[in-house]
């Protein structure tokens, strides 16, 4: 880890886990601390990067292959942690993302078939040093998923089948278990008041 002063807070895991929400309320909660908070989104974050968004997440483009995905993620990535996390966290701000590298980790390599440990490298290339502090992996059964997710269209990731959406899920689950120094699995089935409670006890621990 660099010697930045800010500190950098991922979190992750299945759609319709409720990360947007309990970043709000995490972003409320450290300003009231009197922390000066950023907070960001994968893929996308910057200009150049919510463009690329739209094309990842466009229904339309179905003819994407699987290793163009993941570059495409991985180029949206690089040009967040260059224009917008780096800088921030050597202000000494805490930087709350929406998603990391663990994403592509699970979604690609995983569940995508093109293997952990070959998106863990080119994953390691585009952040260099920018490493999140802690992980939350904010777990929730696919159905329950599903069900959350209801309320608005599918975007083309979210279109995959339901066999998929349950490998990503186990495989959320598997990273995050081999890795319990940098990572904590939140039961995101829980009211959102105890999910939070959580979180600022896991965080409250480790800084």
């Amino acid at each position: 880890m660099s010697d930045r002063s800010g500190r950098f807070i991922v979190l992750d895991g299945p759609d319709g886990g409720g990360k947007t929400t309990q970043i709000e309320k995490l972003k409320s909660a450290l300003e009231q601390q009197g922390r000066s908070v950023l907070v960001t989104r994968e893929p996308g974050g910057t200009a150049i990067g919510e463009k690329v968004r739209d094309i990842l997440l466009d229904p339309k483009n179905t003819g994407m292959s699987l290793r163009a995905e993941l570059f495409l993620y991985m180029a949206s990535r690089a040009q967040l942690v260059d224009e917008v996390i780096k800088p921030a966290l050597n202000e000494g701000k805490i930087v709350l993302s929406d998603r990391f590298l663990t994403a592509s980790v699970v979604y690609q390599g995983i569940a995508g078939g093109l293997g952990a440990d070959e998106v863990m490298k080119i994953g390691e290339f585009c952040i260099q040093d920018a490493k999140p502090d802690i992980i939350f992996i904010l777990d929730i059964r696919v159905d329950a998923s599903v069900a959350r997710r209801k309320e608005r269209e599918a975007d083309r990731i979210e279109q995959r089948d339901l066999k998929f959406h349950e490998n990503m899920r186990q495989g959320f689950l598997t990273v995050a278990r081999a890795d319990p120094q940098n990572y904590r699995i939140i039961d995101a089935d829980q009211p959102e008041e105890r999910v939070f409670e959580q979180i600022i006890e896991a965080i409250e621990s480790v800084f």
